[in-house]
């Protein structure tokens, strides 16, 4: 089998110089990856209110505290989304990163269909966790292959697309909720709405077919690979290897300060969105609120493409960082304006779309700028660290998002904690400006 042709650096010629057919091939292909990754993240989203209801239904007093276990679950993914990025990202760096998006597609859509069998509270949880696994690994592996097999000066681009599609996930997910209402009971025989759209979630799998057949492992993760076993002190995909040289170690704690302040922003608050609504029309019936969560999340979704299509073209053109402190800088003024003023269906039709265009804006980032901080040794590993890692920072947020919501109301707990997206705004302050730079590799060994 012929191996991917080694990407070359940025050239003074247009972005789509040297573009071949395969080239756009990888791009689809593990957009498409991302694109059902997102997808299960938005069904859960939409389907863990009703789900948690049903599975709690037995104990008022649970019910009514419903919120926190939201968080619970939700934290459960995420750790397991953190886990499985670590994990994940170091196999990419040691096996391949096709074999590493097989892996990924295959334990988020299994584990996804499992959710929609959960007889108790725990057992959701768990399979949330179980699921997070999968959707950890899949990022670093569809943007290291992605980074490392198109031309430099198409890269920013191609990275910013695939990020930017995923809300094309996102908006499927609310698009089949209103086809599949999570809080209908006995859509489906016995099987309750969020039931059902968990079953959906199984489909993504048939996507293994043309990751196999069609896509091959990068030249430059060949040669890098080749080198360890030839012997030589650098290790591939060894997470001790990023803090080693201080140059990787200052590119990781960068990376990991802007990814904690957007990870936060999102889980911890963006995607309470939902319960927002639910919030804002307590007194209406149950199907005004699926379908205004729905068509909500939807346009959430489209404000999400806007964002990050309009950061790819910021860092394309102008200057990544400027991008990034542009989009940090939206996110605390909207998010908090959004928690502030959202009191009707009406509301929730125009100033979600603003709040996902900035929250999501930032996340097109992280796919451009994360492949460019390391070699190509630790690039899978230094991707899912930076943007797994924080999650584990990011998990207590839901939970803590909850907890305040019992002290002061949900409004003001959300608006309290958006202040996370200045740690993202100071840490740019050293952060390496990559526009125009060939992906890094490792300094000369002296002598």
């Amino acid at each position: 089998m012929s191996s991917a042709p080694l990407p070359s650096p940025p050239s003074k010629g247009g972005v789509f110089e040297g573009v071949t057919g395969y080239h756009w091939l990888v791009v689809i292909i593990a957009s498409c990856g991302w694109l059902f990754d997102c997808m299960d993240q938005r069904l859960f989203i939409l389907a863990r209110e009703p789900a948690l209801k049903e599975l709690l239904a037995g104990n008022a007093d649970a019910v009514a505290r419903v919120k926190s276990y939201i968080g619970w679950a939700t934290t459960a993914m995420i750790i397991g989304w953190a886990t499985g990025g670590i994990i994940f990202g170091m196999m990419s760096d040691k096996v391949g990163r096709v074999k590493t998006m097989v892996a990924t597609l295959l334990v988020y859509s299994g584990f996804t269909g499992l959710s929609g069998t959960a007889q108790s509270w725990q057992m959701f949880v768990a399979y949330r966790f179980l699921v997070g696994l999968g959707v950890g690994g899949m990022f670093g592996a569809a943007t290291t292959l992605v980074a490392e097999s198109v031309p430099g000066g198409f890269r920013a681009l191609a990275l910013g697309s695939l990020q930017a599609l995923s809300a094309t996930g996102n908006v499927l997910g609310s698009l089949i909720s209103l086809k599949i209402p999570p809080g209908a009971a006995g859509y489906w025989g016995e099987y309750s709405g969020w039931r059902v759209l968990f079953f959906v979630g199984i489909l993504p799998a048939i996507l293994i077919v043309p990751i196999i057949f069609v896509l091959r492992e990068p030249e430059a993760w060949k040669q890098a690979k080749a080198a360890a076993q030839a012997g030589g002190n650098r290790k591939v995909g060894s997470p001790v290897e990023l803090f080693r040289h201080p140059r990787w170690r200052r590119n990781t704690t960068i990376g990991l300060l802007l990814g904690v302040s957007g990870m936060i922003g999102l889980w911890g608050i963006g995607f309470f969105s939902p319960e927002l609504i639910s919030t804002a029309l307590k007194d209406s019936p149950q199907e005004v609120v699926d379908k205004v969560r729905g068509v909500g999340t939807a346009l959430q979704d489209v404000g999400a493409f806007l964002g990050m299509m309009t950061f790819t073209f910021v860092a394309s053109f102008l200057s990544r960082r400027l991008a990034f402190l542009g989009a940090f800088a939206l996110c605390l003024g909207i998010t908090m304006f959004v928690f502030q003023s959202l009191n009707s269906a009406s509301d929730a039709y125009w100033m979600l779309p603003m709040m996902g265009f900035a929250q999501l804006a930032v996340f097109a980032g992280y796919s451009i700028y994360f492949p460019e901080l390391f070699p190509t040794r630790l690039r899978g590993t230094g991707v899912g660290f930076c943007y797994n890692t924080v999650r584990y920072l990011a998990a207590p947020a839901p939970a803590l998002l909850g907890v305040l919501s019992t002290q002061m109301s949900f409004r003001t707990a959300a608006i309290v904690m958006s202040s996370v997206y200045l740690v993202g705004m100071i840490a740019l302050i050293w952060a390496p400006e990559t526009k125009g730079q060939p992906l890094p590799e490792d300094e000369p060994v002296a002598a």
